[in-house]
C-alpha cells in the first residue's frame, strides 16, 4: 500500500514537470514571435519589466534581469540605440539615471503581449470556461502564495 506522502510527492514532481515544460513551451512561442520584431529576447525581458514596474535603474535592472550590470549596459545601450529606450536624470536625485521606456518600445510589448496572450486562447480553446477559471484561480493563488512566502524569507 503506498503512504499519502508518496502519492503527494510524486503529485508534485508531476505539477513541477508540468509547470517546467508549459513555461518551455510559452517561451519557444515567445522566441517564434520575436522573430518578428526588431528585438532580441533579453531586449523583451527587460523591455517586460519596464512596462510593468515603471523606470528604474540600470542596477535595478540587472537584479530583477539577474545579468552583470555591464551586461545590461550593454543591453540599453542597443535598446536606446533603436528608441526603445532612454536614459533620465532622477528628478529627486540627479545622480541617479533612469532607464525609461518610450512609446515604440510599449508599443512592440503590447504587439508581442497581444500575439502570446492569442497563442494561449488558441491552447485553451478545447477547454471549459470553468475550466479556464479554475486554472487561472489557481495559478494566481501559487503566484501570490509564492510571492508572500519568498518577500517573508526576505524580511
Amino acid at each position: 500500500m503506498e503512504k499519502p506522502y508518496d502519492m503527494e510527492h510524486r503529485q508534485f514532481e508531476d505539477i513541477e514537470k508540468s509547470l517546467r515544460k508549459v513555461a518551455d513551451l510559452v517561451r519557444q512561442k515567445g522566441r517564434e514571435i520575436l522573430a518578428h520584431f526588431p528585438i532580441t529576447p533579453p531586449q523583451f525581458v527587460a523591455l517586460q519589466w519596464l512596462n510593468e514596474y515603471g523606470d528604474m535603474t540600470i542596477g535595478e535592472l540587472s537584479d530583477r534581469m539577474h545579468l552583470a550590470c555591464s551586461t545590461t549596459t550593454d543591453l540599453i545601450d542597443r535598446m536606446e540605440k533603436n528608441e526603445l529606450v532612454n536614459r533620465v536624470k532622477d528628478e529627486q536625485d540627479r545622480r541617479v539615471v533612469r532607464i525609461h521606456l518610450k512609446d515604440k518600445g510599449q508599443t512592440i510589448i503590447r504587439e508581442v503581449i497581444k500575439k502570446r496572450q492569442t497563442y494561449l486562447a488558441e491552447m485553451l480553446e478545447d477547454f471549459s470556461c470553468e475550466q479556464v477559471d479554475v486554472l487561472e484561480e489557481n495559478l494566481s493563488l501559487l503566484l501570490k502564495t509564492m510571492k508572500s512566502k519568498r518577500e517573508s524569507v526576505r524580511s
